[in-house]
């Protein structure tokens, strides 16, 4: 299962969820969003053999891959890595004065591997929401984020997509649309515990699936992240 693909989750999720799904990891700076969504699709893509793609807008491919070592994750080759200036180089000429709309480009990259791999192409991380929003005119927005959700599913991707919200708030105001587009949203954040700061994940929505709702504390060790008990009040 895809979802049990990191120690512990078995603990929070009794089913898996279904091929083609989108679900969302929202949660403030620093609450390990990215480090769990790329530790999932690289746990998940070593053993099944498959195809996924993580597209990282907010850093470059070499920064994002120091940071996922740092945290003991290792990347399979059957996983692509793809940033902002590698999505840019692939379709803007220089030549030419009008550049195309971002979320195009995004679409042709998919399309074009999802082409290549074809049913092997399974699943995608997109890091961040954030990012994409600061590339693409924000009009329209909602119409937008349900037309490429709509893609997504229409390629039969299981999708991560991070949502960075500010350190005081679960939700980022302005936005909100995403939230009931997505089939599943996950809650990660810091817990004051005396002297220290630990992190949580936490289920909030998973359609077709059963799991808990627990905030689950999680550890970062020599072998990646893994999911540990679940906070105790």
């Amino acid at each position: 299962m895809l979802l049990s693909s990191i120690e512990g989750m078995e603990n929070i999720f009794q089913s898996d969820i279904f091929q083609g799904a989108i679900v969302i990891f929202y949660g403030p700076p620093g609450s390990l969003k990215s480090g769990m969504v790329f530790s999932l699709l690289s746990k998940y893509l070593e053993k099944s053999g498959e195809f996924g793609m993580y597209l990282t807008i907010e850093e470059n491919t070499i920064s994002h891959l120091r940071n996922m070592d740092s945290l003991g994750i290792k990347v399979p080759e059957n996983l692509l890595i793809s940033d902002y200036s590698d999505i840019r180089s692939r379709f803007e000429d220089p030549e030419e004065d009008e550049h195309p709309d971002f979320l195009d480009m995004v679409d042709g990259v998919i399309k074009f591997f999802k082409e290549k791999e074809g049913d092997k192409f399974t699943c995608f991380g997109l890091d961040s929401l954030g990012g994409l929003y600061s590339l693409i005119e924000t009009n329209n927005l909602r119409s937008k984020m349900f037309h490429f959700f709509k893609k997504l599913r229409e390629y039969n991707l299981t999708s991560f997509i991070i949502m960075e919200t500010p350190r005081f708030s679960n939700i980022v105001e302005g936005q909100g649309a995403e939230m009931f587009l997505a089939d599943g949203i996950i809650e990660m954040g810091p817990i004051q515990h005396q002297h220290d700061i630990h992190l949580y994940m936490q289920v909030i929505k998973m359609r077709s699936c059963k799991h808990s709702r627990k905030k689950h504390l999680i550890d970062i060790g020599e072998n990646g992240i893994s999911i540990l008990s679940p906070v105790v009040n």
